[in-house]
């Protein structure tokens, strides 16, 4: 059995993951973190230094605020870290690197298994389609916080580390000239209750290709983020992506 605290116990992600586990045999949630400690199967705080209950693992869909705190509990308490919230800095990441020289961390901004394929097909026909132009619509539900998503922008990155002279251009309403070869276009939608959605055109003179991901339910994640829980647990110190679990 593996332990879990849930970090943003009554938000989207959170909701679906406790639905998930209550099904499972695997894991158990002993814990929740959330600005909202309204009701559950297990206690909910509103700061994670609150909690004694003992855990393997702390799986977090929560806020990029989060990160500070969980890190140093993660430290204090040694216990691993899955991070699946989006919308990271920079200074979120050191932390996070910083915090895996001493528990096991996983960080992936996209869950799912699909996604990862996306990415590695999208690398495969920019190898192959070099000098076309290349845009990355993604849509999501009306809540959302963050633009453009984690995974559009961990697309994007995994087009840079081929094109590494692009430039993310995430609006052209300002700019009055023509499309520069080496732009990569990050466009987002925000409404009703979509849950995810990532297109990647990739345009040339007389052809496009496009290659697309939708999620159609949070459940997909929700597995994905207990795969890479399973995968996390009982590994030694270091940073693991889904590049480690596939």
């Amino acid at each position: 059995m593996i332990n879990i605290i849930l970090s943003g116990a009554n938000g989207k992600m959170g909701r679906t993951l406790r639905e998930i586990i209550k099904e499972s045999n695997d894991f158990k949630i002993v814990a929740g973190v959330d600005k909202n400690t309204e009701g559950g199967e297990f206690p909910i705080f509103d700061d994670v230094f609150k909690i004694t209950e003992k855990a393997n693992v702390i799986l977090d869909f929560s806020h990029p605020t989060s990160i500070e705190n969980l890190c140093r509990f993660a430290k204090e308490n040694g216990i691993s870290l899955v991070i699946g919230t989006t919308g990271l800095e920079e200074k979120h990441y050191k932390m996070l690197k910083e915090t895996s020289k001493f528990v096991p961390v996983f960080v992936s901004s996209n869950m799912s298994l699909g996604v990862f394929l996306l990415v590695n097909l999208v690398k495969k026909a920019v190898e192959v389609l070099d000098d076309y132009d290349i845009e990355i619509i993604e849509r999501h539900h009306n809540q959302k916080i963050d633009a453009p998503s984690g995974t559009a922008l961990m697309i994007a990155e995994a087009i840079k580390e081929l094109k590494k002279d692009c430039e993310y251009v995430f609006s052209r309403a300002e700019k009055r000239k023509k499309r520069d070869k080496n732009e990569i276009g990050i466009h987002s939608i925000r409404a009703g209750n979509l849950v995810g959605e990532h297109r990647i055109l990739i345009a040339g003179e007389d052809e496009t290709i496009e290659l697309a991901h939708t999620v159609t339910s949070r459940k997909v994640l929700a597995r994905g983020a207990l795969k890479a829980v399973r995968f996390v647990v009982g590994k030694t110190p270091g940073y693991y992506t889904m590049k480690d679990l596939v």
